[in-house]
Parts: structure tokens; sequence; C-alpha cells
């Protein structure tokens, strides 16, 4: 890959794997899985293709630099001494993002500000003219991290988080998050290779998600901007191209993804959704009380739902993780059922014995994706017939 570059990748907690995975199949080089975040090597052509095609990344940053820095002068020169012209104009808009994990620095709001004043005065001091900060609509957004002592800026080349795919127009109450329902699919093993079901659908996103991948649709073809867009060396020809490169490794699916909600507003809002996203040929959302469904497809089926699990829903937890566990015993043979809680203790009252668990966060929430193997005939039959 010629003109390559290092990017960064940013990701949810225990994603990392999963994004490493996603970016070698990719064709990234020299890929490196961090902490919530994975290194990679890429040209130009490779940074659009990332940022349109993967499905557990946050970000995608272009490093451009990094210097060991003491305090805020250190900052404010190091700053400064970056050719800011070949990525801003005066008439160009900016914005700033800060991270700081440091001992020397404690406030990112202050390193942005900094920042923002050396980006500035340079402007003015060399033309007498300078950009202007748009927190919305920036032109160029910096990202500038500091670990301990070193500090790394970069380019945010996505803009808004790429968790924002562009098709999820109506949403119910705390809807999933679009990265956090794809990395949860993709470490189900989910392939699109038997039938699909989210027996809580929500707004569909699973769902949607979940096509996406069985298809290999690129994760944000419908979203209507990236960050990139609006950079200097933008080359709208070069992305068109890859864009249509990756279409062409879109494939057929011969099952079926269905999902249950038994609330019809969230049918409604699931299926404008998926409109949206222009699957509506491959998914089927019906209103349904999963506790009173049972399985309609033969063979296997592969289940990944987002189950209520906050005290203060109008639920007694207790109860309804139980009825989970007998639904899934009783109606739901050859079935492998996924599902995420927040709610540690709930997962006792579903009465099975999960036989995976895989610690992730939703948001800040410490969370559990557990897999329930749901057996034709009794696990002993099963392992005897082998």
């Amino acid at each position: 890959m010629s003109n390559s570059f290092k990017m960064v990748a940013k990701t949810l907690f225990g994603f990392e794997e999963v994004l490493e995975r996603e970016l070698r199949n990719l064709g990234a080089e020299k890929v490196t899985a961090g902490n919530r975040m994975v290194s990679f090597y890429g040209d130009t052509g490779f940074m659009y293709k990332a940022n349109l095609c993967l499905r557990t990344a946050i970000k995608i940053l272009k490093p451009i630099t990094s210097k060991r820095i003491r305090d805020e002068k250190d900052l404010y020169n190091f700053i400064q001494s970056i050719d800011w012209s070949g990525y801003l104009n005066t008439e160009d808009t900016f914005a700033i993002h800060a991270t700081v994990n440091s001992t020397l620095f404690n406030h990112s709001q202050f390193i942005a500000l900094k920042t923002k004043d050396a980006i500035v005065d340079k402007f003015r001091d060399e033309t007498g003219e300078r950009p202007s900060v748009d927190l919305d609509y920036p032109d160029l957004s910096i990202d500038v991290h500091i670990q301990q002592d070193l500090c790394t800026v970069s380019l945010d080349s996505s803009g808004g988080s790429l968790h924002h795919r562009g098709y999820r127009t109506a949403t119910n109450i705390a809807p999933i998050n679009e990265v956090l329902a794809a990395g949860l699919l993709l470490l189900s093993g989910w392939d699109g290779q038997c039938d699909f079901l989210d027996p809580m659908c929500g707004s569909g996103t699973m769902a949607i998600e979940a096509a996406m991948i069985a298809c290999n649709i690129p994760a944000n073809l419908n979203r209507k901007e990236f960050a990139f867009e609006k950079w200097l060396d933008w080359d709208m020809d070069l992305f068109e191209k890859i864009e249509e490169s990756c279409l062409k490794k879109t494939r057929d699916f011969h099952h079926s993804i269905i999902g249950f909600d038994k609330e019809y507003s969230a049918v409604r809002k699931a299926n404008i959704n998926i409109e949206n996203a222009n699957l509506t040929d491959f998914i089927t959302i019906k209103e349904a009380d999963f506790f009173e469904s049972e399985k309609q497809v033969e063979g296997p089926l592969h289940m990944v739902f987002n189950p209520p699990y906050d005290e203060r829903l109008e639920i007694n937890i207790e109860e309804f993780y139980s009825q989970i566990g007998d639904t899934l015993k009783k109606n739901y043979p050859g079935t492998n059922a996924w599902f995420i809680t927040g709610n540690l203790e709930a997962l006792k009252h579903v009465g099975l014995r999960p036989s995976r668990k895989i610690k992730i966060f939703n948001g800040k929430l410490e969370s559990r994706l557990v897999k329930y193997e749901m057996y034709a005939g009794s696990k002993r039959t099963k392992f005897q017939q082998k």
C-alpha cells in the first residue's frame, strides 16, 4: 500500500479484537490493538474505506505529530510549530477535542483552549487574519490527546461518531448504540448463515445491523457526511471509486431476519428505520410478545437482543428475567440466544447456565454479553449423538 500513514480507530471497551479483525479483513497494515483503540497503517483511500466500512469503530483519527511536553508553554509552542496551512485556511472553521490522562495536566477544556489560542495566534501573526471556531459544523476537527507527557495531535477524519449511521430517524427510549449493536453481533459470531431473531427489537437497530453484516453492506453507507469531505486534499473521485468497489462485495442472504416488539409504536419506528436503510426486503418486524412466542423456523436460529435491565422501569426484573429463561427453554430449541444486560443480579433469575459471559460496557455501565445454547432435545442427547 503506497503512501501509507498511521491511523487510529477508536472503539468501545471489549471490541478491540473485533475491530482488529475487521481492519485485517479490510486490508490494513501493521494492525495493533490497544485500550479502546486499534492502530493501523493505510493510504488515503483506505482511510475513506475504513470510515465507510468499519462496524465497530467510533472514529478514525489521522495523527500528524506528537511531542513530549511538560507545561502549558510547551503545549502552546508545540502547537505553533505545526504548519497548519496544509490543513486549514483563514476562512475555514475548526474545532478541537481534547482528552487528558496525565498528572501534569488535569483539564481537557483548558488544553483545547490553549490549542485554539496557539492556532489562532499563528495565523494572525503570519497573515493578519484567523480562522474561526465552529463546534457544530467545523471544516477541520482536531483531536489532542495527552498521555502523561506525550501530546499527540490528530485530524479527526470521521467528524461525528461513526455510530451515527444515517438510517435511524425514529427512536424509542434509550435506543442501543449502533456500534454497540454491531459489536455484540460480531462477538456472538453472527455471519448471516442462518435465521436471525431479535425478540425485543425496539427501533430495529439490532436487526438492521444484522442485515448489513449478513449482506456485507458497508456500515456507514447511509451516513450523510464524513469530516474528511471538508479537508483541503478531499478526493471525491477516489471516494466514489472506493464506495463502488465496496458495494460490489455485497452478498445475497437466503435466510430470515425477524424482530418482535409488543408495542405498536416501536414496530412503526423500526419499519421507518428499516426503510431508511433500504433493507425492507431482508427484515420483517412483528408486533408480538416474546414470552408468548415460539420458534418459527426450522434449523438453527441465532438470537441477539437487548432486554430492559433498569430497575427504574415499570417491570419486575426478577420475574422478567425468569420469563426470558422459561421462554427460551420451552419454545426455542436449536437456538443460540445472546443478550446484553447491565443488571448482573438479574442474570441469576434466568434459570439457565450461560455457556459464555463477555464483559463489555454500555456507555459507562459495566455489562455482560451472555450466551445460552438451547439444544433441540436434551443437552445429554446432543452430546451422545456426537
